[in-house]
């Protein structure tokens, strides 16, 4: 390579150096200025509001938003309106409400209206419940200075050069005391990060799942049917194995002190039913005894007969 060659090449690579660090220049220059017309903004919106309070109103500016650790909120107003949850936007081109929806140019902007109401929600959450019904939200517009539009969900938008008289025109509905009352509760909550937004020990713990065991019912073994003799009285005279005359079950008997009768005489009616219900027993236990016998052998000695 030539000496002119190098040269040549050394200048080609400079000049592309230089453009290169004039676009990073100019990108930086570009997201800088949003940055900045937000914050002049933010500040047009605060000198406007400021105006509402020789007329008995409060104001919170970038104050802490509850619930969200990182986020802010632009404003917060409290007088006799109530209390009112304020939005600044920085936003350009053409605004207008219709049909109730909030648009920007071709954009509908219901995000944006989305987030005015949870800013709403959040304040209303850390007041008593008598007042949390006072809350309203609002978007002040810093580049639409004289708009005004109030969207389907009943959120108001207003040019800068319009949302004092859009406050003043709030309905009063609280007295100077509980203004004062309620500004300084709202300065306490959201000037710094409450307490209850720290996660508490108790909301981490897990219960167990619970584990419901299966109901198991012990086999049925089906035991043959048997026809099984009933035991009848026991005679009389039975001795050595062999039996005398059959004798009547519940007949004539003698007494227990020899005198004969059809249990009129000598006490023999009260001793015939005696015998008769000790007889009835003594069946019943001959009964159980033998079906126990059989359920012994037919579970325990039965499976094992011809092993």
């Amino acid at each position: 390579m030539r000496a002119g060659d190098g040269a040549d090449e050394q200048s080609r690579l400079a000049a592309e150096r230089v453009q290169r660090l004039k676009r990073q220049l100019d990108e930086a220059e570009r997201a800088t200025k949003p940055r900045d017309a937000g914050v002049v903004g933010e500040r047009l919106v605060a000198d406007r509001l400021s105006l509402l309070i020789p007329h008995g109103w409060y104001l919170l500016n970038e104050v802490h938003w509850p619930g969200r650790p990182k986020a802010i909120l632009d404003h917060v107003l409290v007088g006799p309106g109530g209390v009112v949850v304020v939005d600044a936007k920085n936003w350009t081109g053409e605004v207008s409400v219709a049909a109730g929806v909030l648009w920007q140019g071709r954009f509908a902007r219901t995000q944006s209206v989305d987030g005015a109401l949870a800013q709403c929600a959040a304040v209303a959450s850390v007041l008593a419940p008598p007042h949390r019904r006072f809350v309203r939200p609002l978007i002040c517009l810093t580049g639409q200075l004289d708009f005004f539009g109030i969207t389907n969900s009943d959120v108001a938008v207003a040019g800068a050069d319009r949302v004092v008289a859009a406050v003043l025109a709030l309905p009063r509905v609280l007295d100077q005391q509980t203004v004062v009352s309620v500004y300084t509760h709202l300065g306490g909550q959201l000037t710094q990060e409450s307490a209850t937004e720290r996660p508490a020990v108790n909301s981490l713990t897990v219960k167990p799942p619970t584990v419901k065991l299966p109901t198991v019912k012990p086999p049925t073994v089906g035991l043959p049917t048997v026809g099984l003799p009933v035991a009848g009285p026991p005679r009389s005279g039975q001795s050595g194995g062999r039996s005398g005359p059959r004798q009547p079950a519940y007949g004539t008997r003698r007494g227990a002190r020899g005198g004969t009768g059809s249990g009129a005489g000598g006490g023999g009616s009260g001793r015939t039913r005696k015998s008769r219900a000790q007889h009835d027993a003594a069946s019943g236990m001959a009964r159980l005894m033998f079906l126990a016998a059989f359920v012994v052998f037919a579970v325990y000695i039965l499976p094992y007969w011809g092993r």
